[in-house]
């Protein structure tokens, strides 16, 4: 199944700003977007995120896997939903743990953008494509001033 690199903060309502809840949203997007599923299904699926509030790690780290499952399933994301709820977990626990559940604060402990962008596939499930998707609009925001 293709993956749709093309999709937009701004198509999902977000608005791109240093703003942490703002910021994850879109990380949240890039990565079921940065999956192997159709990209209807990841729209629906960060939409169902959205209606439940899981808008920050620490919403995620609030939840058990089961209900992560049955979050993903809402969606209608069905492929590898065990893995991905587990993998979601972990990135959440870990931006928690590390970084106290923000992403600017991860940017902020790095040396440069390839540091930032290396720690982000440290992140259980994050891989080059999904970093991509996020950075391409991140970028702008995440620069310091």
């Amino acid at each position: 199944m293709a993956r749709k690199t093309h999709i937009t903060a701004n198509e999902l309502g977000i608005t791109m700003e240093r703003k942490e809840r703002e910021i994850f949203k879109w990380f949240l997007a890039s990565y079921l977007f940065g999956k192997r599923i159709q990209e209807d299904v990841a729209r629906q699926t960060w939409e169902v995120f959205m209606k439940h509030g899981m808008d920050s790690p620490k919403k995620i780290v609030g939840k058990t896997k089961q209900q992560i499952v049955a979050l993903l399933g809402e969606g209608k994301y069905r492929r590898y939903d065990e893995s991905t709820a587990s993998n979601l977990l972990d990135m959440a626990r870990t931006l928690v743990r590390e970084y106290h559940g923000d992403l600017l604060n991860m940017y902020d402990h790095c040396d440069d953008e390839k540091d930032f962008m290396a720690k982000l596939q440290k992140l259980k499930g994050v891989g080059p494509k999904t970093a991509e998707i996020f950075m391409r609009e991140a970028q702008p925001v995440l620069i310091r001033s």
